[in-house]
């Protein structure tokens, strides 16, 4: 606490200048700039906006002296990173602050948590944990530091902040190329205040000496201050900007829309046979589609007398459905139970997800939530090739998926799932677990069998995907040291896997 009468070292960010205030020259000179914008001429995809300056601090000086409703700090899974960013942070936050960080409990990469700011002039931290990069696997950073990004903004929506300062997410330590990182960063940003600007009034970058350079020759490409400088910027943008939310996009998975969506293509007849044209593109909303005779349709598959093009689509149709409901429900309370997840990638490159058993009460959640909440998760994953990583680790009765809704979820997601799915690793295995897969595997899907491995031990798993690729849940890593022993960094390929 400071001394009575003495001036406080925390800033006040309403005193901070904006971003759009730093351009004033170039903002009066607008008539001028407006002349190079005729009808025709391209626009950048981020178009100059004053209001959006006018939220945007870019400040030299240290995250933890801003006075604002958060402030950002980075760290590492399990909180106790010791970076300048963090233990200034600590030193300022007091004591307080590593009680708090406890009952957290961690967090993983890309993450965002809350805690008290305790003797900070900002009411709250947020704590995030940027990812490692390694240039092999691009992809699955750019991914991971967006998320740090966006889930630090969502939290500040949720818990109606007015303005939060960010700290450079991306630590020196952990490898991330600072310009690559501010791309990303400032995007990310720029694209939530345009969704979501009414809910925050001010963003602050607290940049070091070494990041501010990098941060001035980015900013106008993402937060242009005047027209002139809109068109100034264009060429230097990257090639890849995300999607609307700033995103990174990954070629493999965008979606092509046909040019005439609903007619045939190359002029060839529609396959489906007593269908007529398909129209259920019409409209986004469920009472908005145009759909044939149900109940004729149902009668003709049982029949056996619609093609399989004409199945397909029809499956298409309800998987579509699922899809559509999954994104519009709110599917928190399934989000919560951390039972399903992205990590890293397997040796191959394939991105690799995680099921953790026990963490699934199946007594006492709505399963049709949980299938939705996989699709919700899985749709954009599954347009690569990918594998799952089953912890069947310490599960009791109650965690058991029965075979009927693993037969459910099976028919009813996309066929890019069956095709793209290249192992599944079914880790800590019993007798009775072994059974019931080779019954399903034989009796109810057809094409799984072969992609099945069960995994005795960590041991096994490492040698088809690295250790620092996975996160493990702690109480895998405790049953399999107890009863396996410890493991290391470094296997030979087993011939079992």
């Amino acid at each position: 606490m400071d001394p009575l009468g003495a001036p406080s070292q925390f800033v006040d960010v309403d005193a901070l200048p904006s971003w759009g205030d730093s351009c004033r020259d170039e903002l009066n000179s607008s008539d001028t700039a407006a002349e190079i914008f005729q009808e025709d001429t391209v626009r950048s995809p981020f178009l100059y906006n004053k209001d959006i300056n006018g939220k945007v601090v870019l400040w030299k000086g240290d995250v933890a002296l801003l006075n604002c409703t958060a402030i950002v700090n980075t760290s590492n899974e399990s909180l106790t990173d010791k970076n300048p960013v963090s233990e200034s942070i600590f030193m300022l936050a007091g004591p307080d602050l590593k009680e708090d960080l406890q009952k957290l409990k961690g967090c993983r990469t890309g993450e965002a948590k809350l805690t008290k700011g305790f003797n900070l002039a900002a009411r709250f931290i947020i704590h995030t944990v940027g990812p490692k990069y390694k240039s092999r696997y691009r992809t699955a950073a750019e991914s991971s530091l967006y998320s740090c990004y966006r889930n630090v903004l969502q939290l500040a929506k949720e818990q109606s902040m007015s303005s939060v300062g960010f700290c450079v997410i991306n630590s020196a330590k952990r490898g991330y190329p600072l310009e690559d990182a501010t791309h990303i960063a400032l995007r990310t940003v720029r694209r939530f205040l345009e969704i979501h600007g009414e809910t925050i009034e001010k963003v602050v970058f607290a940049v070091s000496d070494l990041e501010e350079a990098t941060y001035q020759k980015l900013l106008p490409l993402y937060f242009p201050r005047s027209l002139k400088e809109e068109n100034r910027s264009l060429p230097y943008l990257p090639a890849d900007i995300g999607n609307a939310e700033g995103e990174p996009v990954v070629p493999e998975r965008q979606i092509r829309i046909s040019e005439k969506p609903g007619a045939p293509e190359d002029n060839q007849e529609e396959e489906d046979e007593g269908l007529g044209v398909d129209l259920s593109f019409i409209g986004s909303h469920a009472f908005a589609r145009m759909e044939g005779d149900i109940d004729k349709q149902r009668k003709l598959i049982l029949q056996g007398q619609l093609s399989e093009a004409a199945l397909q689509k029809q499956h298409q149709r309800n998987y579509n459905r699922w899809l559509c409901q999954a994104r519009s429900e709110d599917l928190s309370d399934i989000a919560s139970l951390k039972a399903l997840y992205q990590t890293g990638v397997d040796n191959c490159g394939r991105t690799v997800m995680v099921v953790v058993g026990r963490n699934i009460p199946v007594t006492l959640i709505d399963m049709d939530k949980a299938l939705l909440y996989f699709i919700h998760v899985m749709d954009h994953i599954a347009v690569k090739e990918y594998v799952l990583v089953y912890f069947h680790t310490l599960t009791s009765e109650y965690n058991h998926l029965d075979s009927d809704f693993l037969k459910k979820l099976y028919d009813v997601v996309d066929v890019k799932y069956k095709r793209n799915l290249k192992a599944v690793y079914f880790v800590h295995p019993t007798f009775r677990s072994k059974v019931s897969t080779w019954f399903f595997t034989t009796f109810s899907v057809s094409g799984l069998k072969d992609k099945i491995h069960h995994v005795d031990s960590l041991h096994q798993l490492f040698s088809a995907i690295s250790p620092e690729q996975i996160d493990f849940p702690p109480f895998v890593l405790e049953y399999d040291a107890r009863e396996n022993g410890p493991y290391y960094t470094s296997y030979p390929p087993s011939p079992d896997l």
